[in-house]
């Protein structure tokens, strides 16, 4: 393996958000990991302790819809609709088009409210839930995590 493909996986990383990253191939072996060390047993003990809702993995999005579901959990004024995914946010389809949703729209089930790309994949997240948006509190072209808070919706 050549500096130039390790240096492409660093980008690869800062670009959507991973902290750690792992291959084996052949007789190479390759694992780098951003910012200090991190205790992996301890955070899974601390996840398997938790009510399962919170952290229960996101249904993977089918291939050929490309939409993904996102996870709602509830939040101080109304519910939140947190990310299925690490990825990048994205608050409308291409730069220069209108936002999906914005603070007083209202919302279905059905409603696309941002895309979240990954791995080069532009995943459509519904809002799962029916309601007014209150808050955008992710940041358009920023990286999110799974379970982070993007919407708050205030429900009927």
């Amino acid at each position: 393996m050549e500096f130039k493909d390790i240096k492409k996986i660093v980008e690869l990383m800062d670009e959507h958000g991973l902290s750690q990253f792992k291959l084996e191939q052949d007789e190479t072996k390759l694992e780098l990991k951003k910012g200090g060390d991190v205790d992996i047993n301890a955070i899974s003990q601390l996840l398997a302790s938790q009510p399962s809702h919170q952290y229960a993995p996101a249904p993977a999005p089918a291939p050929s819809s490309g939409t993904a579901p996102a996870e709602i959990v509830a939040g101080p004024v109304g519910e939140e609709i947190t990310s299925p995914m690490v990825g990048t946010f994205y608050t409308s389809p291409s730069p220069d088009s209108d936002v999906f949703v914005k603070v007083g729209d209202k919302v279905t089930a059905d409603t696309t409210v941002c895309i979240i790309e990954a791995m080069k994949v532009m995943n459509e997240i519904k809002a799962d839930i029916s309601g007014e948006i209150v808050e955008i509190i992710a940041e358009n072209g920023n990286a999110v995590q799974y379970g982070e808070a993007l919407f708050r919706v205030k429900t009927a």
